[in-house]
């Protein structure tokens, strides 16, 4: 039986970008962050056996070619940045453009993962029932994950969520057996130059 962290790369990503740079002042550089680093300092005394970061496909979007390029090329070089810190990443569901009406009538894209929470909930469940998993590290602030984690209770499987103190979920803590806050000043210490 594993130890594995559970990664919503996105949702995760997006919290430590959050606090990086307050109301998107700056570009975070994901691509040369420490997050090898920042795990093994939050969960230092835990033997952990899989790293596991899950993100959505992204796919070419028609309207806006030269955005969805660029996005193409910032999740690979990421993936490749996380592969060489030893974390497993898996594309699992994908990135949807839609367009969203603004105020003053105008129109704008904007793009949303769909599928991911779904994906980390079904590894976590199929592990649990294979009796391959004997804790599971959630890094994801999604209360979506909750029925999932829920059985996983019922399974004997111990559980962890891994947040924020900046923006904690509630229901996560609840439902798991410990909560591990990661402080604002340890997401800086492992920022490098992020910012560009």
């Amino acid at each position: 039986m594993k130890t594995i962290l559970f990664v919503d790369g996105r949702n995760f990503i997006t919290s430590i970008g959050s606090i990086i740079s307050p109301g998107g002042s700056g570009k975070v550089d994901f691509s040369i962050y420490d997050f090898k680093g920042l795990f093994d300092k939050v969960l230092n005394g835990i033997e952990i056996d899989r790293e596991v970061f899950y993100f959505g496909q992204l796919t070419r979007h028609s309207e806006t070619l030269e955005k969805s390029e660029k996005l193409i090329e910032e999740q690979r070089k990421l993936k490749t940045h996380l592969e060489n810190q030893d974390f497993e990443v898996i594309l699992a569901g994908r990135v949807r453009g839609h367009i969203e009406k603004c105020l003053k009538g105008h129109k704008t894209l904007t793009f949303k993962e769909k599928g991911v929470d779904v994906k980390i909930a079904v590894d976590m469940v199929t592990l649990a029932c294979n009796g391959e998993l004997k804790l599971a590290i959630i890094g994801s602030s999604d209360s979506d994950l909750q029925p999932a984690v829920k059985e996983l209770t019922k399974r004997n499987v111990e559980r962890v969520y891994l947040g924020f103190e900046a923006s904690p979920n509630k229901g996560l803590t609840f439902t798991t057996n410990r909560t591990i806050l990661i402080r604002n000043s340890e997401i800086f210490e492992f920022v490098g130059k992020t910012l560009v």
